[in-house]
């Protein structure tokens, strides 16, 4: 998994992450009737799942999946955000308490993008993080509570920061640990 292929971008995983494009771009088209803006989301937590469970479930974990299928995520996300703030359903600091995972994990996925061993490791050692996903399903529910006014969305706010930031130090800690279990030489 440590080698970018432009090939694999065509691979189901790939092809299922660059379904969230073109739902990224429909979303502003369609926050204001939040039935519809709920159907984009749920054709993004879809594929999300999809594409993940693809990957491991044929081998067709890739390094250059692993980098489309976060990319794809923030494209969608911040368009998201992006399109909730300018329609005043979301604060700025609303924003930066759902992005407190990916606040966490950027500088780790700049590291991993960049290191091949780490990619490997990666590889050797796919397993999904939990907090990491309870911190998505929260930010999903938080953006459907923003969508739909839900007086409760600022404690869900609250409560998907501190998911995000377990999430973050839980990758951090596996990313330090794969790191230093690495046998000698391998870095």
């Amino acid at each position: 998994m440590g080698v970018y292929r432009a090939r694999d971008l065509l691979l189901p995983p790939s092809l299922i992450s660059f379904v969230r494009i073109p739902l990224a771009i429909a979303f502003p088209f369609v926050h204001d009737r939040p039935l519809a803006a709920l159907g984009l989301l749920v054709a993004s937590a879809a594929s999300d799942m999809a594409d993940g469970w693809w990957a491991r479930r044929y081998h067709q974990a890739t390094a250059t999946g692993a980098v489309v299928d976060p990319i794809t995520d923030k494209i969608f996300v911040l368009t998201v955000a992006a399109t909730l703030v300018a329609a005043g359903d979301l604060s700025p600091l609303a924003v930066v308490l759902l992005s407190t995972r990916e606040i966490g994990e950027l500088p780790l996925v700049v590291w991993l993008s960049l290191d091949r061993g780490a990619r490997k490791r990666r590889k050797e050692d796919p397993k999904a993080n939990a907090p990491g996903k309870l911190a998505t399903t929260l930010q999903f529910v938080a953006v459907i509570a923003a969508l739909f006014h839900w007086v409760g969305t600022p404690v869900l706010l609250g409560v998907t920061a501190i998911v995000g930031a377990i999430a973050a130090v839980t990758y951090w800690r596996w990313a330090l640990a794969t790191t230093s279990a690495a046998p000698p030489g391998s870095r």
